[in-house]
């Protein structure tokens, strides 16, 4: 699709705010996730050396 501005890119036809808003909340969900499994296996790394 061509859009005739990054505002228009950004709007994606009235439906930005839902767009974007789905793609931050899948990126924070990720970031969540990859955050909580390093916590995990620092905490299995740890047991595993006492």
């Amino acid at each position: 699709m061509i859009w005739e501005s990054w505002d228009a890119f950004w709007a994606m036809g009235g439906y930005g705010p839902y767009v974007w808003g789905s793609y931050g909340v899948v990126l924070l969900c990720i970031a969540i996730e990859i955050f909580s499994a390093r916590a995990a296996q620092g905490e299995t790394d740890h047991d595993a050396t006492s």
